[in-house]
């Protein structure tokens, strides 16, 4: 039997933890050598790629000096915590990768958290060490402090460190040092990281922390085995979360090896494996003997904080785009996603066209959207809101911490926008030529801000934020100022009436565009909604010509991506999602149904 470890690599967004993953993969030879596999392995769905972050935790494994390294690749986004949370259950230690400038940020302290209460041995990795202005001994002094403050105990404080640069392949126990590998890493695994605590003895015990699916053998159950042995074939229990018991059976078993997965006949106890063939399995379930069954603890989840209406699409242009536009295959989507997404809530309305869907932010609902929308669905979303909760008779909302790091120049306007937004600001440090402010502000006001943020500064901050409880309602926090324009007729976009309706506001359509009534064509320079006609063509007569006036110069349209469109809308309004279209219009499509129901 090989000696086992494993590991899980936590840190927050954009620090380094899957290129990492790609150095130590490709030190150990995991790869021949005319083999292209580029960079940033792990994260191989088309979403992780564009937006260059990991979005579901991966297993890979890797073989150094006789020892199986499990290593499992685990998302930053606090909106993901649901993942990180599940797959530290299969690890006996983690690598807290920090990055050398910035420090330990919001999320850095909430997957350490999580890691510390199960009390895993922490190993740390200040990365990026090759940046400017960087401070390698201060950040590590700032871990200590962190861990310190989050109740870790004396034998997880003393933990061992080693500086590098995962880009440029090295790293070394001297962030002076500069060495030629990762080597000096994996010999703090190794040396540092304790080996799973066996029990051969008694009845195997398993609880499944992950899934798979494949096309061939349906759902596949991931998990580490805690004592006991599995075989091929091997009839087991499934002890359900709410302590129900099933029998089933084990067809095929299998260990990660590199990136994929090698079918073996047995599985030891302290391994990471895929069961085959099971029936009827959550998450959270334990796989335990035929004859005796013994469950585990299964795993918590933090609540939802936000919610959104998700319904049918009832726009004039359905089913142009997508295959799936009915609210049955809505339904069957959105109740397959909760198999896996562990954080995610769905319940059904009193309409049978409209469910409730409950998340961690925008950011987890907006992917579940975009995945949604690549498989071919046509919906529309309503207006995010925060999920109010009566708390010893009081009425509560969720808070979040929130780091803003921008240009010290126009720090003094975010400021300005948080506190409009009834955030606190905790402090507020200089770090060249930027300044990092923290603050505590609530979810609601959150919704919206990075666009507005990103618009006063330029482009240039950089912002973070983490749910930390929730606290008494704070009043009310200003909404969009200004109202929209409503297009009144159906057609195309005409390049002449969007240039004479310029000086009204800001447009979302491009000419030559297809538009229907009461879509939301763009922003009025005004408080109030405005409908207006852009379907209208120029009059032509014997005296005036089709060329014969000034040039149109019309001002580009404003494109939103998703999440910004979902931050953008008011309360009547839904973001029409298809599989090649992100539109926003009125719920009421007419303007005398818009006043009949005007929403106070």
């Amino acid at each position: 039997m090989t000696a086992i470890r494993n590991i899980a690599i936590i840190a927050h967004v954009d620090h380094g933890k899957t290129t990492l993953v790609d150095k130590i993969m490709y030190h150990c030879q995991l790869f021949r050598d005319n083999e292209n596999t580029g960079d940033l392995i792990l994260d191989n769905n088309d979403l992780e790629r564009e937006r260059g972050i990991t979005i579901t935790s991966k297993n890979v494994s890797v073989t150094y000096k006789d020892t199986k390294i499990n290593i499992i690749d685990t998302p930053g986004h606090a909106d993901f915590g649901g993942e990180v949370e599940r797959v530290l259950n299969m690890a006996d230690g983690v690598l807290l990768l920090v990055d050398a400038f910035e420090g330990p940020m919001p999320q850095t302290r909430f997957v350490l958290q999580k890691a510390i209460d199960l009390g895993l041995k922490p190993c740390v990795v200040i990365n990026k060490v090759d940046k400017e202005n960087c401070t390698p001994e201060e950040v590590h002094e700032k871990v200590f402090d962190l861990m310190f403050e989050l109740g870790a105990e004396e034998w997880q404080l003393d933990f061992p460190t080693v500086y590098g640069s995962a880009k440029n392949n090295w790293m070394s126990e001297d962030w002076r040092n500069q060495t030629e590998n990762v080597e000096p890493l994996l010999d703090m695994v190794i040396e540092h990281i304790p080996a799973p605590k066996v029990d051969l003895e008694g009845s195997p015990q398993m609880l499944i922390t992950s899934l798979d699916f494949s096309s061939f053998t349906g759902r596949i159950a991931i998990g580490r085995l805690q004592r006991g042995t599995l075989k091929e074939n091997q009839q087991v229990s499934l002890v359900k979360r709410d302590g129900s018991i099933k029998k089933t059976k084990i067809k095929e078993l299998h260990t990660f090896e590199g990136l994929g997965r090698r079918k073996i006949e047995e599985v030891q106890a302290g391994d990471i494996c895929a069961i085959v063939g099971l029936e009827g399995f959550e998450i959270g379930d334990t796989v335990a003997d035929i004859e005796n069954p013994e469950g585990l603890k299964t795993i918590a989840i933090d609540e939802p904080t936000m919610s959104m209406l998700f319904t049918i699409n009832d726009s004039p242009f359905f089913g142009k785009d997508g295959k799936f536009v009915t609210s049955r295959h809505i339904k069957d989507r959105l109740f397959k996603e909760l198999e896996k997404n562990l954080a995610l809530r769905v319940s059904e309305t009193d309409s049978a066209d409209k469910f409730m869907v409950f998340g961690r932010g925008v950011l987890h609902l907006s992917v579940l959207i975009e995945t949604m929308r690549r498989e071919g669905y046509e919906l529309q979303i309503g207006q995010p809101q925060v999920i109010i909760k009566e708390i010893d008779g009081v009425k509560c909302e969720p808070v979040e911490e929130l780091t803003i790091d921008l240009p010290e120049n126009v720090s003094g306007k975010a400021v300005e926008m948080v506190t409009m937004r009834k955030g606190e600001m905790l402090s507020m440090e200089g770090k060249g030529e930027r300044m990092v402010i923290q603050f505590i502000i609530p979810s609601r006001g959150i919704i919206g801000l990075r666009n507005q943020l990103l618009t006063a500064t330029a482009g240039e901050a950089i912002m973070a934020h983490r749910y930390k409880e929730y606290q008494p309602l704070k009043g009310g926090i200003p909404e969009r100022q200004n109202g929209s324009l409503v297009s009144m007729e159906k057609g195309k976009a005409i390049p002449y009436s969007i240039d004479k309706l310029q000086d009204r506001g800001k447009f979302f359509v491009d000419p030559g565009e297809d538009i229907y009534e009461g879509q939301v064509i763009g922003e009025n320079s005004r408080q109030d909604d405005m409908a207006v006609n852009i379907t209208k063509t120029k009059k032509l007569s014997n005296v005036r010509s089709s060329g014969a006036d000034d040039k149109a110069k019309i001002v580009p349209a404003i494109k939103f991506s998703l999440e910004e469109a979902l931050e953008y809308i008011q309360k009547d309004e839904y973001v029409e999602v298809t599989p090649n279209h992100i539109r926003i219009r009125k719920i009421f499509l007419t303007e005398n149904d818009r006043k009949r129901n005007k929403i106070m």
